[in-house]
């Protein structure tokens, strides 16, 4: 099994905090489909032949495509792959995209998911983040997309955002709740490098994000979702119990994707490609028949490491098993020393040779991974 995740580029507006490729005009519209339809093509030897058991249209912003544009890369992607009967077809979409119109335009397509980026009910917090909708058009486009049949939704909300105080961080999560939505991903407001939220940081335009707040609001969506049955899957995912976002599990389980379209990244297992973030540049070179990627063979150290980090975020935890038979005894043995610290402490615990976050190394799990993390050769 695999996935294929298709990278759409195009923005209203950009959001204060994104690092995602992506740009707030129509440049190159009409070209863009036409080169991702080439470059299914020029990559339909990628996946070995391999079924196909989901696709994402990520972005970017998705919801911005027409239908006939949709059914048109789900048609190319059937033409080169063979795709599961039962695959999970996923679109990210924004709440003001969202119209009884466009809703019943995308029930008419071959997606099945719906992805919807609410990151916050309170407008205050939508303005922080530079979001174009607002928190009453974030309540209609999750009813409607329902009333049409979406059963399979998801939204994204973000805490630790400087305008969210942890009453308020409280009651997005109980609107949520409410609406009864089967998936929940929930991310900390990270500040990235040349993003427009760091520079006004910076400038002292805006209030820096406070890890402490971050760590309570943390806290708190993991005693309420579990509290309400949700299953803490992945550290930014939740879920009703057999509604796993199955191509997000894919990266965390290590299975093979092909990303297509500007900046996308692909994956097989013992290399990595990723394509140029520039969208003239994609466009041009897959006119003259020709991928614009870079690719890296993946050395033991980056492999091993790659597995550590996803591996430990999930429920499934970090097999040390897996790690010997893969790597061999001694890359076995040097996890589980380095890992040694954080088991005395209690962030991480053991069962049947697999090691786990527990509740309290949650919060920190990119910083434990890291400490698990390896060179070559092995020192």
């Amino acid at each position: 099994m695999s996935g294929i995740y298709i990278h759409i580029p195009y923005c209203k507006q950009k959001c204060h905090y994104c690092n995602f490729y992506s740009l707030a005009n129509g440049k190159y519209r009409d070209e863009f489909v036409p080169a991702l339809l080439h470059e299914l093509e020029l990559q339909k030897e990628y996946l070995t032949k391999e079924k196909v058991s989901t696709i994402y249209f990520g972005g970017g912003t998705p919801s911005l495509m027409g239908g006939k544009e949709i059914d048109q890369i789900i048609q190319s992607i059937g033409n080169y792959f063979e795709i599961d009967l039962d695959a999970e077809i996923t679109l990210e979409a924004n709440p003001d995209d969202l119209t009884v119109s466009k809703i019943r335009e995308l029930k008419s397509t071959a997606i099945n998911r719906l992805s919807i980026g609410i990151q916050s009910f309170e407008d205050q917090d939508l303005g922080f983040l530079n979001r174009v909708h607002t928190g009453k058009e974030a309540l209609r486009c999750i009813k409607r997309s329902q009333e049409a049949g979406f059963n399979n939704l998801s939204i994204d909300l973000i805490y630790g955002i400087p305008t969210l105080d942890t009453f308020t961080w409280e009651s997005n999560l109980m609107t949520a709740l409410d609406l009864d939505i089967p998936h929940i991903s929930a991310y900390a407001l990270t500040v990235e490098e040349k993003t427009p939220l760091s520079v006004m940081i910076r400038k002292g335009k805006m209030h820096d994000v406070d890890e402490e707040k971050q760590q309570e609001h943390f806290d708190l969506l993991l005693e309420l979702l579990e509290a309400h049955g949700f299953l803490h899957y992945e550290i930014s995912n939740f879920c009703k119990p057999g509604m796993f976002a199955r191509h997000n599990t894919s990266y965390w389980k290590g299975v093979s994707y092909l990303g297509i379209g500007p900046s996308a990244h692909s994956f097989n297992g013992k290399s990595r490609q990723w394509n140029v973030s520039n969208l003239g540049a994609y466009i041009l070179s897959l006119q003259k028949d020709r991928i614009p990627n870079e690719m890296e063979i993946l050395s033991p150290a980056q492999r091993f490491n790659e597995y550590v980090m996803m591996s430990l975020r999930t429920q499934w935890g970090c097999d040390l098993n897996l790690i010997r038979d893969q790597f061999g005894q001694e890359w076995q043995v040097r996890a589980l020393k380095d890992a040694g610290k954080y088991l005395q402490n209690g962030l991480l615990k053991t069962e049947n040779n697999i090691l786990f976050l527990t509740r309290e190394g949650k919060f920190r799990a990119d910083g434990i991974a890291a400490e698990l993390f390896r060179v070559d050769p092995l020192l």
